[in-house]
């Protein structure tokens, strides 16, 4: 993932911030969100328990002094009286519940998740992050080496410039509650986001503020970035709109969220930090095939569709080093099997391994940050100890999502590997443009299901090449024979996402 640098934008009457204690003004209640969890002898059964929590970033923030409206944080400002110092502000700023549907555009219906772009209420609010909870106050957490992920998801109305991301984080079960007892609000309120981008747009960190030398951004009213950042290892299993879409392993060579401060969070240079900002990413438009994913392509994004990802393990289990992340899709009841490296000098890879990585970074002549920060067995380790499900929708005021779409960076030939990343306009994806011209964008996740590899996804496969297994939501029946597979639609209900990097979202009150 590129740098997530304005992941939205939140106007109301006052713009306000994420805190570290709670508030008592409004009620919090998350929007339910089952899930699916799965076996080949067991089938899928479904997780009742399942919940979504809006990121802190979004939330309205204010004193907490009994029945105080007044805000932390104006414009991208922060009220010198609360916050005049990291610790001072933490205490004396509270963090409210969230009208998921009126103020962010979060709604669900069965199992499926919808994220609008930009929701019109008292004032404007711009893209959404949250997270999957298994109760009240804990996030689920997911162990993915030797098990597979799968969703569904409909992208049809995500246009150029916008992200709808879903990945993992390497965040505390409890959003940092015990690592750091001044935070009194925790997974419930949405606290302790982290990712490989290191972001210092977080308005609190490790139960502290991050008010110390914030600096309001340039290009976007409600943003800005202080002094610390926070870093943690970062899947992102799908950064996507229409057009193009990308799976990428961030590792890091730390565990856990890591609070950086200065230049060790990247001021000076992009790859100064902790983490690999990079990533290994595979982007079938990227990696050369341009017929592959897109409106009317193999994987026709005008129509919704099941992302099947595979973390295939050294010996089979869940516990060996991780050696392989497969990707695979099934749409109009038939398997697809991911792309291939259609660029010369690199064999025809069709996953992310040690190899491919190697390769890309060569031939494209990419900096080697995910090899130096361990590469996929880095990426394992954290993925065996346990991450958090992300959802988001997101639109770009670093680059315009140009990384993702379009050719990146733009002062390049775009006949030159690794350049061209899809069919966007390179003049496309300015925030002030998408917001204005698609308000209405929305991005909708379903079915999501996770168990043993061959387990998640229903199909009927021929060939010795695949390793596919039919399944269905209450059943494990499981053929294997030729390339051509087919699989029953799914037929979970549709509503409403991308990884992304800093979150710009504040409201206003």
């Amino acid at each position: 993932m590129f740098p997530k640098a304005a992941l939205t934008a939140l106007s109301f009457l006052a713009i306000t911030v994420s805190a570290q204690q709670v508030g008592t003004l409004t009620a919090e209640n998350h929007p339910k969100l089952p899930w699916y969890k799965c076996s080949k002898a067991g089938g899928c059964v479904q997780q009742s328990n399942g919940a979504v929590t809006i990121d802190a970033n979004w939330r309205w923030t204010h004193s907490a002094a009994s029945g105080s409206y007044t805000n932390c944080y104006n414009g991208n400002t922060w009220d010198s009286t609360l916050c005049p110092d990291d610790a001072t502000c933490a205490t004396n700023c509270a963090l409210e519940g969230a009208d998921y549907s009126g103020t962010y555009g979060v709604t669900t219906n069965g199992d499926a998740l919808t994220l609008k772009f930009v929701t019109q209420s008292a004032q404007k609010n711009v893209g959404s992050r949250l997270y999957l909870l298994n109760s009240d106050s804990q996030y689920e957490m997911f162990k993915l080496v030797g098990q597979e992920f799968t969703f569904d998801v409909d992208v049809s109305n995500l246009p150029c410039g916008l992200n709808g991301a879903l990945y993992f984080s390497e965040m505390d079960a409890d959003g940092g509650m015990a690592q750091y007892p001044t935070n009194k609000a925790g997974a419930k309120y949405g606290t302790g986001y982290c990712d490989s981008q290191c972001p210092r747009d977080l308005k609190f960190i490790a139960g502290q503020a991050n008010v110390e030398g914030w600096t309001g951004s340039s290009n976007d009213a409600n943003s800005g970035t202080g002094s610390h950042g926070a870093c943690c290892n970062e899947m992102d299993i799908w950064e996507a709109n229409s057009i193009s879409a990308a799976v990428t392993p961030h590792p890091c060579a730390a565990t856990g969220l890591q609070m950086c401060t200065g230049t060790d969070c990247g001021t000076d240079g992009r790859y100064d930090t902790v983490c690999d900002p990079d990533g290994c990413d595979f982007n079938s438009f990227r990696m050369g095939d341009k017929t592959f994913y897109g409106p009317g392509l193999t994987v026709d994004t005008t129509k919704k569709f099941t992302v099947v990802t595979q973390f295939v393990s050294s010996d089979g289990t869940t516990s060996g080093d991780l050696v392989e992340i497969r990707r695979l899709y099934v749409q109009n009841g038939v398997v697809i099997q991911n792309s291939k490296v259609n660029i010369p000098g690199m064999d025809a890879y069709d996953s992310i391994t040690d190899d491919f990585c190697d390769a890309q970074k060569s031939v494209f002549g990419d900096q080697t940050q995910f090899q130096a920060k361990g590469g996929l067995q880095r990426m394992g380790q954290a993925l065996k100890n346990g991450m958090v499900l992300v959802l988001s929708v997101w639109d770009d005021h670093a680059v315009n999502m140009l990384w993702l779409d379009s050719n990146y960076p733009t002062d390049v030939d775009p006949s030159t590997p690794g350049i061209a990343r899809g069919t966007c306009s390179t003049s496309s994806g300015a925030p002030s443009d998408v917001e204005t011209n698609s308000p209405n964008a929305s991005v909708t996740y379903s079915n999501i299901r996770f168990g043993e590899i061959g387990s998640t996804y229903t199909s009927t496969v021929t060939g010795t090449t695949s390793d596919a297994v039919s399944t269905s939501k209450t059943t494990a029946t499981t053929s294997a024979t030729t390339r051509t597979s087919s699989a029953p639609a799914s037929t979970a209900t549709q509503v409403k996402w991308g990884q992304w990097l800093v979150p710009s979202t504040f409201i206003v009150l």
